[in-house]
């Protein structure tokens, strides 16, 4: 069969606007709860970051979220990572939720902007201990030799900061991307997928409309 025949009907749910919050992130909350409780997503928080270098060349990776709150939606990386090196030259961003074992997506577009020390440290400590040494492990988007390489290195820093506790690395942070729109998409049968959009008013409110599918 070719790819031009795999398809399915989306019969998981509706959405209209009188079920929607008034806030977009009360809604993004209120779908990831969903999808957590749910136990059908492998990576509730998982989201994709498309970002645009210098050249205008896009690019897209996962990430895990790890706040949300009205400022905005925080991950955490390598500060020089691919990730980082673009929203240095172009700090507006996308982020993508793929729910799609309850036939939904969330996206979001906003700017980026780098984390404080202080909260960057505080994420940094609660890491497990094996995820820190990683960070300190890997030059995140360099290349390397091997697989082994990359083990090496981490039994490397394993073994420098066997004792104690592992510093935070100087290349190492995080970004809050501080939305303005937002679209919630559930999908529907037939293709009459019910999508909305939050848009940011220059009054800091939200306005909010169904688009067409």
């Amino acid at each position: 069969m070719g790819l031009e025949n795999e398809r399915r009907e989306y019969r998981h749910g509706r959405l209209d606007r009188e079920s929607l919050r008034d806030h977009p992130v009360a809604q993004l909350r209120h779908w990831l709860d969903q999808a957590i409780a749910s136990g059908l997503v492998a990576d509730p928080t998982a989201m994709c970051v498309a970002t645009v270098d210098a050249a205008g060349r896009p690019w897209q990776r996962m990430v895990l979220l790890k706040q949300l709150d009205d400022r905005g939606l925080v991950f955490y990386t390598n500060l020089g990572s691919r990730k980082a090196r673009d929203i240095a030259a172009n700090p507006r961003v996308s982020l993508h939720f793929p729910w799609n074992a309850m036939d939904r997506q969330a996206i979001v577009g906003g700017t980026a902007r780098r984390l404080g020390a202080a909260d960057v440290l505080k994420y940094f400590i609660s890491r497990p201990r094996e995820s820190q040494l990683a960070a300190w492990s890997s030059r995140q988007s360099s290349r390397v030799n091997s697989r082994q390489a990359l083990e090496a290195q981490f039994m490397q820093m394993r073994d420098k900061y066997r004792h104690g506790e592992v510093p935070l690395p100087d290349f190492w942070g995080g970004f809050r991307v501080e939305p303005d729109e937002f679209e919630f998409w559930q999908g529907g049968e037939h293709r009459l997928h019910d999508r909305f959009q939050y848009l940011r008013r220059v009054d800091g409110g939200w306005e909010i409309a169904r688009l067409a599918p």
